[in-house]
């Protein structure tokens, strides 16, 4: 037979002991009572439990208190604080210190079910499993640090805020946070903040009923309903308006939506996981974003690092995106060369992993399918960006006889020779291969000598009719 999970509830009011144990033992879980922070710790001493409910407040200390000697005693048992009705504060403190989760007075049934099966789980995969972050790739200290976060807060409740540039896998990192969480079975719903029109904001986050607005002809549920039990992923937050954001602050807080022509509040467990690379610091200062909504959403911190700042992944990224496009598109993965290898590690990457997967997937269409040469990665775009290509780039025999200038000019002759083979000496298709304008492709074609002036003066006439 299973033996059943046990809880330790720590609380001076003996109504509210007595409350919670009938409400666990109904979920078939086994209860153990203390009323004060020392009876507590006698009794974490004396055997393990799955979980832990806490009051805040307690004559002899707080659940704070609790929260911080499980951490460094009990490591690993899931804390949840129950704090004073509309006691933001405290919620959010507890959530820092390191609490599993909060529950608000009066704690009703639909608010502590969710929360005690979310503890158990996390008990049962933390027993069972080690967390999966091999999608971050690379072995660099920052990106080690990162896996090492997720990790952490993967075992936790409490919000999380992924900052970082663009491209630099905030959503991918949203991901393994709620595949590693207790939530790993709920669904995981993101949503770019800045692509919802402002008009419909309120309806999409939390859903409306049938004819409250023109065009209503059933009940629809919001994004809050459909994560509840998941993971709320809120990428570009920043971007969401001010009168927005004040309902969003509320349902965070109280765990409550009202949908749009509604009357009663739905309570949803949703756990909330936000990012952008604005800097909200400076929006609070000018009154773009909410303080108290800042707060409440950056209860944890991930920052995610820029990959010039991690150059000793980016090798590493390159055969994995490339192995990832090539098995989308059914074809072979070609190799990359020594010299390519080395051109894509010199570069500064300013739009991160997502510029890098873009220079592949346009080296694919440019390689010869077997292998894939400095030729083929070079663009317009990242002409200029490298300022530190190393000597193993060229032929021993030309290294004291071609300076950088030249070298890069023949590389990039040699890509648009090629293009314009693949495209049968159609321009504007030799242009679009490139990732370039038709214009920038015939400036460049005339800047190296791979064109006569008739042929400019015929295509400035095609084009001006």
């Amino acid at each position: 037979m299973q033996q059943r999970p046990s809880c330790l509830i720590v609380d001076d009011e003996t109504d509210i002991r007595e409350l919670l144990a009938m409400t666990l033992e109904r979920m078939d879980v086994e209860t153990y009572s203390a009323s004060s922070l020392e009876e507590a710790k006698a009794m974490l001493k004396q055997r393990s439990y799955a979980l832990c409910l806490t009051d805040m407040q307690m004559p002899n200390g707080t659940g704070l208190d609790l929260v911080n000697y499980i951490n460094e005693f009990h490591l690993g048992l899931p804390v949840a604080v129950i704090t004073a009705h509309a006691s933001a504060d405290n919620a959010v403190s507890a959530l820092k210190a390191g609490a599993f989760d909060y529950l608000a007075k009066p704690i009703s049934l639909k608010q502590l079910r969710p929360v005690i099966e979310s503890a158990l789980k996390l008990s049962a995969r933390t027993a069972q499993n080690t967390p999966n972050t091999l999608e971050m790739i690379g072995n660099s200290e920052q990106i080690q640090y990162v896996r090492n976060m997720i990790a952490k807060v993967s075992r936790s409740q409490a919000p999380v805020y992924i900052s970082g540039e663009s491209g630099s896998g905030k959503e991918l990192a949203a991901k393994l946070i709620h595949q590693n969480s207790s939530r790993a079975d709920g669904a995981f719903i993101a949503v770019n903040c800045g692509a919802i029109p402002e008009n419909l904001m309120e309806s999409e986050f939390f859903g409306y009923k049938k004819g409250a607005f023109t065009g209503a002809n059933q009940d629809k549920e919001g994004l809050f309903q459909a994560a509840n039990g998941g993971t709320l992923f809120l990428d570009e937050v920043a971007d969401l308006p001010l009168a927005m954001q004040v309902k969003l602050l509320r349902a965070i807080q109280e765990k409550k939506v009202r949908m749009v022509g509604g009357t009663n509040e739905d309570a949803v467990d949703v756990r909330i996981i936000s990012a952008t690379h604005k800097n909200l610091t400076e929006m609070m200062d000018t009154g773009q974003f909410r303080k108290d909504l800042y707060y409440r959403l950056n209860v944890i911190q991930l920052k995610m690092p820029a990959l010039r700042c991690r150059p000793t992944d980016i090798p590493l990224l390159t055969e994995m995106l490339l192995n990832k496009l090539c098995q989308a598109q059914d074809i072979a993965t070609p190799k990359i060369d020594a010299k390519a290898h080395t051109y894509i590690s010199s570069l500064a990457f300013p739009g991160n992993v997502r510029e890098l997967e873009n220079m592949l997937e346009r080296a694919l269409a440019l390689c010869d399918g077997e292998t894939i040469n400095v030729e083929d990665v070079l663009t317009e775009g990242s002409l200029d960006a490298p300022t530190n290509i190393p000597n193993v780039m060229f032929d021993s025999h030309h290294s004291n006889e071609i300076n950088l200038t030249d070298y890069l000019e023949e590389v990039e002759k040699k890509a648009i020779i090629q293009a314009l083979d693949k495209t049968n000496n159609n321009k504007t298709a030799a242009a679009k291969l490139l990732g370039v304008t038709f214009r920038t492709l015939r400036y460049r074609l005339a800047k190296l000598g791979l064109t006569k002036d008739s042929d400019l003066d015929l295509e400035s006439d095609a084009e001006d009719h």
